[in-house]
């Protein structure tokens, strides 16, 4: 027979047993707890805080920056109506030419503004809107030196011109979405996208009698022969530059003429006929290397070498120095042993698009230029006065 005591006894220490362990359990939940609680309450209000700011989102709007067709639809609907085709024919054998121009609003008067050579030496000229109406147009006046010319139409009804607005291309940078309007191929406003590729870059074009044309625009739109003289756009739909050459055989490397160089000539062009505030050096020369630095054996690979300065122009007035020594670099020839420009008024040139594009945009004839020149490995100031180019030979 079992011991009633034993039996009691037994059943009071699983009692304690289980109480220590309800216990031990309570109080371990409760300190973890404790020190949990702190970090659980973060995680909760940060939960709250990212649910409402996802309530909250808006998309950042950026005005440079258009993602989608519709903006660009709105764009070329707002300026289609404002390009032109300009068409005529070549003397003697009598074959079309074809480019783009667009409507622009001088004073209340309206022109087409487009590149020289797309009307030079060319007759029977004439100008077609979007709509189809086509009309006379004389040149009223033209700059080779940067390929820009201004058409007049004598019979279009004021209602037929939507001018195009110009905004200034200075503030322009490298990565700028632009947008080019014309006729590539005789195919009538098309329209194409890219970016500013590079800034102050010069070119030469056969009109321009071996000078460059500066400060002009790179850019990898799509461009074709009746591209030339269609406006470059910014996304706010403003002309920045008109569209001028492409490298031959190149993918997506263009050029424009900018805007500032545009707004700069208008009114001589309009009221004159021609500009004639281009400064002259008087001198030819080519961009340094390394291969040409070591020919010489000077310590620099910058800058512009001067190989031939004009008789009695500003160059040899100021003392400037061409070359003396003609050597084969890599199958080419150069006249070596000049002077090396290497500053202009305390700016550092690096090349030749670098001393074209200073003369461009802040220099005028009659002014007076510091030049900072490497002669026998030696730094040295030369003061110039800048004379006027000679008028182009055409």
């Amino acid at each position: 027979m079992d011991n009633p005591y034993e039996q009691n006894k037994s059943n009071s220490t699983l009692i304690v047993i289980v109480a220590v362990l309800l216990i031990g359990l309570f109080s371990g939940g409760f300190f973890t707890y404790m020190i949990l609680a702190p970090n659980i309450s973060y995680l909760q209000n940060e939960v709250r805080i990212l649910k409402k700011q996802i309530l909250n989102y808006q998309p950042i709007q950026n005005i440079n920056v258009y993602q989608n067709l519709t903006s660009l639809s709105e764009i070329y609907q707002k300026v289609k109506d404002s390009v032109v085709i300009i068409r005529g024919f070549t003397f003697p054998d009598y074959a079309q030419v074809e480019g783009s121009g667009f409507v622009y609003n001088y004073s209340g008067s309206m022109f087409i503004i487009t590149n020289f050579h797309v009307v030079h030496d060319v007759f029977n000229i004439t100008v077609t809107f979007s709509n189809g109406n086509s009309y006379r147009a004389i040149v009223r006046g033209f700059d080779a030196y940067v390929d820009l010319a201004v058409l007049e139409l004598k019979d279009a009804p004021q209602s037929e011109f939507k001018p195009l607005n110009i905004v200034s291309s200075s503030k322009l940078k490298v990565g700028d979405p632009i947008i080019a309007v014309g006729n590539p191929f005789g195919l009538t406003g098309s329209m194409t996208t890219g970016i500013v590729s590079q800034l102050g870059r010069s070119i030469s074009e056969s009109i321009t009698g071996g000078f460059r044309i500066a400060n002009v625009i790179q850019i990898s739109a799509p461009i074709n022969p009746g591209n030339s003289g269609g406006p470059l756009l910014n996304y706010a739909g403003n002309v920045v530059g008109i569209t001028t050459a492409i490298v031959a055989d190149s993918q997506g490397v263009g050029f424009a003429i900018p805007s500032d160089t545009i707004l700069r000539e208008i009114p001589w062009l309009i009221e004159t006929g021609s500009y004639n505030q281009h400064s002259w050096m008087g001198l030819s020369g080519i961009d340094m290397n390394y291969e040409i630095a070591e020919a010489m054996n000077v310590n620099i690979t910058y800058g512009w070498l001067i190989c031939q300065v004009v008789p009695f122009g500003p160059a040899q007035v100021a003392g400037l120095r061409g070359g003396t020594t003609q050597v084969e670099i890599a199958g080419q020839f150069y006249t070596i042993g000049g002077d090396i420009i290497v500053a202009i008024n305390g700016t550092k040139i690096v090349n030749g698009d670098d001393l074209s594009s200073y003369l461009d945009a802040k220099t005028l004839p009659g002014d007076v230029i510091i030049l900072t020149i490497v002669r026998n490995n030696q730094l040295m100031n030369v003061t110039l006065t800048l004379g006027t180019r000679p008028p182009p030979p055409i």
